[in-house]
């Protein structure tokens, strides 16, 4: 029987690579997650077939009735401006659920000392256990605040306070300092104290480590908060010995931690920089902007439009909120029945959670072939007609380029700006999700056009249909 099971999650875990690997391209995305979720069913119910694991169902039953049953009720009714929140949440749960595993191996006995003789290296055990609690701690807390702060229930700007670096450091010292006493001294009689003070710190710093990063970082935190989940699974796989419970969480935590070095660079920035620099506060906002933003009717727009030849859309959270993908879709077809040429520019940070705005398009059917990434499109902008920017800010913003002041400043954008016109559709004049005002909307080439995306796009499409 155990042949067989290994035998089992091998194949799984030969999934679960296949399906990340197909994850890559857009056009095989759908595939990659249907073989991973193959691989996750194949390896629950061959564990839950292993009678020396399991010697009762009831338990086992209701909670899988539970949890599908919540699955099913958020997968109807989160809508995809709520999806990066919801994500966030999944990965507060996925931590928690190694925390559990590491606080159930703990309550098998009053005190660890029981590891002693159930495992050889018992040291090695209380330290995993330790690694499950702190890792699973952290990534729970952090995306619960990740989670109020993505869906307004928290205010998306930093919460600073003096010396805070230094105390989450400090917490930081303080966990591995005690995490190393108890897998060293897992028999005293200070056992539990120091379990129980690990546990504690471990969900107060995933508070404050979260809570100075700005709305802005929040794909990166996100996608981190995503590898964490992985990692605080494989934690938990070393202490329950379960083999592909450790490949599928360090496949999630390498993969993850992988994208969260991608979006760094896409903003110029590292993983340091996006936890500890206060991004999005009122520190610094760049050099005052002159000028004044330009708006333009539903009518004029037409006119330039039906005379374009090419035209980019560059997305941004604000197509979400409106859910205009649809509408943006039936513009784009329109446009290239009249013979131009249309392609959808994806900043690899655009809205809230690595490829929000993929996962948009592909809703709406937009073919894969005209999303093009940011380094695709930048060279051939200063040839587009009309350059539509829908609900996007920092992604297109001209003073990550030009202000050395802006707290942006080098982050590599969508060129816009070079493009002969540009739509900006906006609900008002406010700044972005970051705090930062848009220079974009200053410039000669850029006309305002105000209200709601799914509205505003709609209409335009009326005009051509007229």
């Amino acid at each position: 029987m155990q042949e067989f099971i290994n035998l089992a999650y091998i194949a799984a875990s030969i999934l679960f690579i296949f399906g990340i690997k197909m994850l890559g391209n857009a056009s095989t995305a759908r595939r990659g997650n249907f073989l991973s979720s193959l691989g996750m069913l194949l390896a629950v119910v061959v564990t839950l077939l292993n009678r020396e694991i399991i010697t009762s169902y009831s338990l086992i039953v209701g909670g899988l009735a539970l949890g599908a049953s919540i699955g099913f009720i958020w997968a109807k009714k989160v809508q995809m401006t709520g999806m990066p929140e919801l994500v966030a949440l999944f990965n507060g749960f996925g931590g928690l659920a190694s925390l559990l595993v590491g606080w159930a191996e703990y309550a098998r006995g009053s005190t660890l000392e029981w590891v002693a003789t159930s495992y050889e290296n018992p040291s090695f055990t209380v330290f995993v256990i330790v690694l499950a609690i702190l890792i699973g701690g952290i990534t729970f807390t952090g995306s619960i605040v990740a989670y109020l702060k993505l869906s307004g229930k928290m205010g998306g700007s930093p919460t600073n306070f003096p010396g805070q670096n230094a105390i989450n450091a400090s917490l930081f010292l303080a966990l591995l300092g005690v995490g190393v006493f108890l897998a060293v001294n897992y028999a005293s009689g200070s056992a539990t104290i120091a379990f129980y003070t690990v546990m504690g710190i471990a969900l107060l710093l995933g508070i404050l480590g979260v809570i100075p990063i700005g709305g802005g970082d929040m794909p990166v935190v996100i996608s981190f908060l995503n590898s964490c989940s992985g990692l605080a699974a494989a934690a938990a796989g070393f202490v329950i010995l379960n083999n592909v419970l450790i490949v599928a969480g360090c496949l999630v935590g390498a993969s993850g931690l992988i994208l969260t070095v991608i979006m760094c660079k896409a903003m110029n920035r590292t993983l340091g920089n996006v936890f500890f620099a206060g991004f999005g506060g009122a520190s610094s906002s760049g050099t005052a902007v002159e000028g004044e933003m330009k708006a333009i009717t539903i009518e004029d727009a037409y006119y330039v439009l039906e005379a374009a030849t090419s035209v980019v859309v560059v997305p941004g959270y604000g197509m979400a909120v409106a859910q205009a993908q649809h509408a943006v879709k039936e513009l784009g077809s329109i446009l290239e029945d009249n013979g131009c040429e249309v392609r959808y520019a994806i900043h690899p940070v655009a809205g809230r959670m690595p490829g929000h705005m993929n996962v948009l398009l592909a809703e709406a059917d937009v073919p894969y072939e005209q999303l093009c990434e940011m380094d695709a499109v930048n060279p051939i902008m200063p040839t587009v007609d009309v350059a539509i920017v829908i609900g996007a800010n920092d992604v297109v913003n001209p003073a990550a380029r030009e202000d050395e002041s802006s707290p942006i400043y080098g982050m590599p954008i969508i060129n816009v700006f070079e493009a002969k016109t540009v739509f900006a559709l906006t609900r008002g004049q406010g700044a972005g999700f970051s705090g930062l005002v848009n220079t974009l909307f200053f410039r000669e080439n850029t006309r305002m056009l105000y209200g709601d995306a799914e509205a505003t796009v709609s209409a335009l499409v009326s005009q051509f249909d007229e």
